[in-house]
């Protein structure tokens, strides 16, 4: 089944009846989902499921590692702990956990240093486009 097939948000759940589900699948309910409203918490729990939780074409452990990047990038401690263990739980090593936080580094590293020497985009594009298109070319005859 394709991911965007999952993404129907139907009845919102009780209040209840979604802490007995993360009761279920954490063995708690996280003190920051009781101070959610309850006209809402349904609703949020559902999105939560549906972006951390439940099958894609990218690998969860992937998807989390993915994540934690773009915690330390926007520098979300409280995202950036919850991706590394959910990377854990699927199964990642420190060293990938390493690895992502580092790719991150380098790209924020990258990004600052071409905004802050205004870098025109469209020179970028093309010269990125071209370094690419010969890479493949290179690739292809091996």
């Amino acid at each position: 089944m394709e991911r965007t097939e999952t993404m129907q948000v139907s009845k919102a759940m009780t209040k209840e009846d979604t802490f007995k589900e993360m009761k279920e699948t954490f063995g708690m309910v996280p003190s920051f989902f009781k101070k959610i409203p309850e006209s809402a918490v349904g609703l949020e729990w559902q999105l939560m499921k549906i972006a951390e939780m439940e099958p894609g074409v990218i690998p969860q452990k992937y998807r989390e590692l993915i994540g934690l990047g773009i915690s330390a990038a926007t520098k979300c401690q409280y995202c950036a702990l919850f991706h590394t263990e959910m990377a854990k739980l699927q199964g990642a090593t420190e060293e990938e956990i390493e690895e992502a936080a580092r790719y991150a580094k380098s790209n924020a590293g990258w990004s600052t240093y071409l905004h802050g020497m205004q870098t025109d985009y469209d020179q970028f594009k093309k010269e990125i486009i071209q370094m690419t298109g010969y890479a493949r070319t290179m690739h292809s005859k091996r």
